[in-house]
Parts: structure tokens; C-alpha cells; sequence
């Protein structure tokens, strides 16, 4: 039993080396492997249970509202349970198999190199054509690319780069270190089920606003931290003079956390970023170029190496030998 102790709490940390090494290493793992395209599927076959179809003027908020709490709850609870089972199946193995095995699993929760190989994919496409680059970036983004100039397709690149830096790394990682795997597992079904469920009105021919209303708040709920830690992460390590002008500038975005970590890029590299008829993060800033993108991504890169030090620090230092971890 003491060994089992000691050992343990060298787990949790090294399994973060090992997921960010296979995530550096391999990228991705295959679609029918991959632990968030099954979350996926589980939420498309609930959303087509949950959320009327359109038109719905009949439909009632109060039972789309239940409906789409009580799945997504569901959903949650199962996705927790899983990764306890995993985590309790390893608890008899040796201390650095069960490092190895975390990180394997933890890995699909988080995705660094798949962002920075879209951003500079987009950026690349841009450099051969402006209808290659915004083909390129409808890939990364959901929002209408046919109409935007170079400028826009690269602001659009790096808004992208700066909120899902936020959800695919530092929040996985974050909730790892709090609550473990099942930490991990269950802010990655919630935003998966945010990004799925997450509208107001229509999509895919059935209404959301209010089937998808628990969804989204939820996300907010677990994004809410780790937004403002990337936001000042980047903030510090992009040495932004007039750091406390961040909240307002944050506060510009309909969402209450995305603004936190585009703002502080924005003013990180002193460029504007928009999306039009919708916010403009530091207006006074100049249009970004090909060189703020490459600029963007170091940046990004020093906030996971940050955040990975931090991780692990608190890890060892905080953690005791709590089961669920």
C-alpha cells in the first residue's frame, strides 16, 4: 500500500507528458477510435430525440428545456462512469503503466497540434489564393467565408486559433488537473454538446433555443475558468501593455467566455479582430498580416508549455491519492 502511494502521485503528471507527446507524436486517432467523435454520435442520437423539428409552433420551452437537460445530464453521468471504470480497472497496475495508459487516454481530449496545423494550413492556402484560403478556413470555422477578404479570412484564423486554444487544450487540461479523467471526459462532452446543441433557432431543420439552452449554459459554466487563464496567459507571455483593458474588450462578444482569449491575442499582437456585424476586439489595432499568424501560433505554443508546467506543479504538489483520480 505505501507504494501504491508513493507511486501515484507521479501518475496524473506524467500522463500529461505522454498524452501531449502522442499528441505531438500522431496527432488525431482514427475517427472509429476516437472517444469525442462517440460522444458525438451519442449526442446526434439524442438531439434527434430532445429538439422538435421546424417548424414548431406547438412545441413547448418548458418540455424542449427538460428534455435536453435530462439527455444531456444522462450523457454526462455515462461519460463520468466510464472514465471512473477506466481509471479504477488501472488501479492495480504498476504506477508507470498506468501513466502511459492516462495519457493514452487522455490524449483524444485534447487537440494542440490538429489547431496549429489548421491555422497554418489556412494561412498557406491564403498565400496561394484568397478562394483557397477561404476554402481552407470553412473547414476551421462554421461561420460564411465566401465573402471575406484576405484580411477577414486571417482574422477569422487566428479568433479561431485563440477560442479553441481555450476549449481543445487549456481546458482539458485544466479539469484534468482538478477532477482526473473524468474531469477531462466530462468538459469534453460538454463542449462537444454545446458546439452540437449550443444554437439559437434552427439547425439541421430542428429548433434549439430552448433544447439546447442547458447545453450551452453548461459549457459556459466549465469553460468560465480556463477562458480567463488563457486569456491571461496570454496576456503575460504576449507582454500586452494595457493588460487591464482586457475585460472590457472581452466583454464585446455575445459569448462570456470566447472574448477572454481572442481579445487578449488581439492585443497581444495589436491587431483588430472581428466578426462583422457581430464584435470588434481592440478596433484600433492594424489588419493582421501572414507574419501575425506565425506570430500567433509561437504565442500559442508558450501558453501550453505554460500551462503544462503549471498543470504539472499543481499535480504534484496538491495532489493526495484520491480514488477518482
Amino acid at each position: 500500500m505505501p507504494e501504491l502511494v508513493a507511486s501515484h502521485g507521479l501518475v496524473a503528471p506524467l500522463a500529461v507528458l505522454v498524452a501531449l507527446a502522442l499528441d505531438r507524436a500522431l496527432g488525431e486517432p482514427p475517427a472509429r477510435w476516437h472517444p469525442v467523435v462517440w460522444m458525438g454520435h451519442g449526442l446526434s442520437f439524442m438531439g434527434r430525440r430532445v429538439a422538435p423539428t421546424m417548424p414548431s409552433p406547438h412545441a413547448s420551452r418548458a418540455s424542449a428545456f427538460v428534455s435536453g437537460a435530462l439527455a444531456w445530464c444522462l450523457g454526462a453521468a455515462l461519460v463520468v462512469l466510464v472514465a471512473l471504470g477506466l481509471v479504477w480497472a488501472m488501479a492495480g497496475w504498476p504506477w508507470w503503466l498506468q501513466a502511459l495508459a492516462m495519457g493514452a487516454l487522455l490524449k483524444p481530449l485534447l487537440a494542440w497540434r490538429m489547431l496549429r496545423d489548421e491555422v497554418r494550413a489556412v494561412e498557406g492556402a491564403l498565400g496561394d489564393s484568397l478562394p483557397a484560403g477561404r476554402a481552407r478556413l470553412a473547414m476551421l470555422v462554421s461561420r460564411d467565408v465566401d465573402t471575406l477578404d484576405a484580411a477577414q479570412v486571417r482574422e477569422s484564423a487566428i479568433e479561431s486559433l485563440a477560442e479553441n486554444l481555450s476549449d481543445s487544450v487549456v481546458a482539458p487540461l485544466f479539469w484534468f488537473a482538478v477532477a482526473g479523467l473524468p474531469g477531462a471526459a466530462l468538459y469534453r462532452f460538454a463542449n462537444t454538446a454545446d458546439a452540437m446543441w449550443g444554437y439559437r433557432g434552427e439547425r439541421g431543420g430542428r429548433d434549439w433555443t430552448w433544447a439546447g439552452k442547458w447545453a450551452a449554459r453548461a459549457d459556459d459554466a466549465l469553460s468560465w475558468l480556463p477562458a480567463r487563464i488563457t486569456g491571461a496567459l496570454l496576456g503575460v507571455l504576449g507582454a500586452v501593455r494595457g493588460l487591464g483593458s482586457l475585460p472590457a474588450q472581452a466583454r464585446r462578444t455575445p459569448s462570456p467566455n470566447s472574448g477572454w482569449p481572442m481579445a487578449a491575442m488581439a492585443l497581444a499582437l495589436d491587431v483588430r479582430l472581428a466578426k462583422p456585424g457581430v464584435y470588434e476586439l481592440h478596433g484600433t489595432g492594424r489588419n493582421p498580416q501572414a507574419a501575425d499568424t506565425a506570430l500567433a501560433l509561437q504565442l500559442a505554443g508558450r501558453v501550453v508549455q505554460a500551462l503544462t508546467v503549471g498543470a504539472l506543479l499543481w499535480m504534484l504538489l496538491a495532489w493526495g491519492t484520491v480514488p477518482w483520480r
